[in-house]
């Protein structure tokens, strides 16, 4: 009789799922979700994934003995016996790395103690033979595949390496997902349903809410003339699609019918709506659950929100947190943090989702702010996926850098492209305020000429500012800045709707408002991006022109006051001017030489001058600067530095209410498992600002590494964290 070898036990059933059930059944998973191309080598992947577990010290140790047995590298080893290539290297990689993540390829003569591909297959394992007996390799068109790596690289080997990584990436998410879902199916674990959206239905709700909107003024018709444009190109195919549309114009649901349709047409698994700041994907969120109703259960993925606090019943609470490990969902609004990071990862827990990016729409909202220093890898990201994984992705921004040149100098030079606007000629009458220049000025007379608005907007560069001049200010005012905890953001922005409907209201034309009436607003960029609020002047500290622009989207933004203007100003600081970056000087240089800032002319030779000036920073993170070969693919490295977000910046907790101060509590004596429910009591400090608070036993981590505010005496809701305690603050 044949001697069964286990894979699984399930302790509360009593059953056994056997190493061929298992490899066989995470073979046929990984194929069902692979693009075409890559179904025979994924189907490979699954059955030797697992092939170590014949060994008969692993099951000695699945039969409860306390040993440690290395079973992953036993695959890779046969990859590279059967299939001596780059299809045998990109499943050496995959396959040694399924538990502990994708190792750095590392070089031949790597000794078996060191972690890197090459060293982890010099070392020795126990016989797994009997794998053949029970396990049937199929062929691969190995040339095949080799021809689909070689595909749209040309002459350029770091393409190709770059290309092969992403693939692998790919497989790897595949791989590590089907051995997931497997492996939980026969535990029992994954029991509730999945979250549910009806595109038709909300292509249906889509269409009537936009129908509701009066068309009566110019600037209605003009709305209404830019997105016929768009939605005119629904049935047209192409890779990327450009949405250049200024504010104002309904960006975001005309974004959402498109892609809407698009899901539709072409048959996409999901959409997956990728938003710059976790700030605005709460307003983004609340839009799109107004309009789609029940029709759709969108699963939210960011740092700040909890489905442990969301307000659904507990099967789709469940099929929530089950959907956010692999992004297994028809309707995703996620931030670019967690997309581009999570393509760059190494590790299953962040990898999983990858596979999912395909078969899906892909709306990046305010596209030109991806980073500069990352530009390169994340303008490949998405070409990968999708040239090769048959998505497509919208690229929405009221500020458009010429994507069609960046993709092709730092992507892939055949993307197909299509600009969805191509007659701006109505974009004038969006221009709600006049953009001037103040010049220097000092903060006691900046705040007067604020003060003199019904209501007006300050921002500034650096939260410091911002905070002094908070409280160098009087009367009806409110601050903004990451010092601030989501929650008392979130508060203050609704505070601050409300003041200005109330003043509205009141006066209507703006005149004869009273000095207690009028409203400051004293906030760092945060508030640019997306954050819906009308104010009557708005005043931007100098720096780049899409930051100026996005300011310029919060004045007058329903066009109902004439003469409205945004002053640009430098602060003086005691005859000293203030620094400001190179962005901030190209925008100085221009401001002679258009009377319209925001004219497409402008923004055109802006980005023109920014990414020509910045093209070696735009490179030098991609994972080709650190490898020449396939083979040395630092997988494990490049994952490790890959931060959108810089890692000098780090969150501090803060206890502000009965909730938040029983989750401090289950972090002091449990140690994990609150981080998510923790966010929204968060803010942000550079690595040097929570030391110092350290260091005056005001802030502590437990030993957890999630720190947390000790003395509540350095917090106000108000401004934020405090590098004084309040008792020897003097104002």
């Amino acid at each position: 009789m044949n001697k069964m070898y286990k894979a699984h036990i399930n302790e509360e059933t009593n059953t056994v799922q056997t190493v061929k059930e298992h490899s066989e059944n995470t073979a046929r998973l990984c194929a069902e979700s692979a693009v075409s191309p890559l179904k025979d080598v994924m189907y490979t992947m699954g059955l030797l994934h697992d092939i170590g577990k014949y060994q008969n010290s692993f099951q000695q140790r699945i039969d409860g003995k306390k040993i440690r047995v290395e079973h992953s590298i036993c695959g890779a080893i046969e990859a590279k016996k059967y299939y001596p290539d780059a299809v045998g290297l990109m499943m050496e990689y995959c396959i040694a790395g399924h538990h502990s993540g994708i190792p750095d390829g590392g070089v031949h003569n790597d000794t078996p103690d060191m972690h890197t591909l090459c060293g982890r297959l010099n070392r020795t394992t126990e016989d797994y033979s009997a794998y053949q007996e029970e396990l049937s390799l199929p062929p691969i068109d190995r040339q095949a595949l080799i021809s689909f790596f070689m595909q749209d690289c040309g002459r350029d080997p770091s393409l190709l390496i770059d290309k092969f990584a992403f693939l692998t990436r790919y497989c790897f998410s595949c791989l590590t997902d089907a051995d997931s879902l497997d492996t939980a199916a026969f535990c029992g674990e994954h029991m509730s349903g999945k979250l549910k959206v009806d595109f038709q239905r909300c292509l249906e709700k889509t269409n009537r809410f936009l129908d509701s909107f009066e068309c009566r003024t110019n600037l209605q018709k003009s709305r209404s003339y830019l997105q016929k444009q768009v939605f005119e190109k629904t049935e047209q195919d192409a890779e990327i699609y450009l949405m250049n549309m200024p504010t104002g114009s309904g960006k975001t649901l005309c974004s959402v019918k498109f892609a809407l349709e698009r899901v539709v047409r072409k048959k996409k698994k999901r959409i997956i709506y990728v938003i710059p700041y976790n700030s605005i994907i709460d307003q983004t969120a609340e839009v799109l659950e107004k309009v789609f109703g029940e029709s759709a259960e969108i699963l939210r993925h960011q740092s700040t929100f909890s489905y442990e606090n969301a307000d659904c019943d507990e099967d789709c609470r469940q099929a929530a947190k089950h959907a956010s490990e692999n992004w297994d969902a028809p309707f995703i609004i996620t931030t670019a943090v967690q997309f581009f990071e999570s393509v760059y990862a190494d590790k299953r827990g962040r990898l999983r989702k990858l596979h999912n990016m395909a078969d899906s729409i892909l709306v990046f909202d305010e596209a030109h702010l991806m980073p500069v220093e990352y530009l390169q890898p994340c303008l490949r990201a998405i070409a990968y996926i999708t040239k090769y994984l048959n998505s497509e992705a919208v690229f929405l921004t009221a500020t458009m850098p010429d994507f069609a040149d960046l993709m092709k100098h730092y992507a892939l030079p055949e993307s197909s492209m299509l600009h969805l606007i191509t007659d701006t000629t109505l974009f004038a009458e969006f221009r709600k305020c006049r953009y001037l220049y103040l010049g220097e000025v000092q903060e006691e007379t900046l705040l007067h000429h604020a003060g003199e608005y019904p209501s007006s907007l300050l921002i500034v560069n650096r939260r410091a500012t911002a905070r002094k001049l908070y409280r160098m200010c009087s009367g009806r005012k409110y601050h903004l800045s990451t010092y601030m905890t989501s929650l008392d953001r979130k508060r203050v922005l609704q505070e601050i709707r409300e003041e200005l409907q109330y003043l509205e209201e009141e006066f209507p034309d703006g005149r004869d408002v009273p000095k207690d009436r009028r409203i400051t607003i004293i906030s760092t960029s945060l508030i640019e991006a997306g954050v819906d609020m009308d104010v009557h002047t708005v005043f931007r500290e100098l720096t780049g022109l899409d930051s100026i622009l996005q300011a310029g989207g919060r004045c007058n933004r329903e066009g109902k006051r004439r003469d409205a203007a945004v002053y640009i100003f430098e602060l003086a600081d005691g005859g000293k001017k203030t620094s400001t970056d190179e962005r901030g000087n190209m925008v100085k240089g221009m401001l002679d030489r258009y009377e319209d800032l925001s004219c497409q002319e402008s923004i055109a030779e802006y980005y023109d001058r920014l990414f020509r000036m910045k093209s070696e920073e735009i490179q030098k993170n991609t994972i080709t600067q650190e490898c020449s070969h396939i083979q040395s693919v630092p997988f494990q490295s490049y994952a490790e530095k890959f931060e959108i977000i810089d890692s000098k910046i780090l969150s501090l907790v803060v206890s502000q209410d009965e909730k938040s101060t029983e989750l401090v509590e289950k972090l002091r004596y449990a140690g994990t498992g609150v981080e998510r429910e923790l966010q929204p009591y968060s803010c942000s400090l550079y690595r040097w600002e929570l030391d110092e608070l350290i260091r005056q036993h005001a802030a502590s981590d437990f030993g957890t590494g999630i720190y947390c505010l000790t003395n509540p005496d350095y917090y106000d809701k108000d401004t934020g964290i405090l590098f004084e305690a309040t008792d020897y603050l003097v104002e």
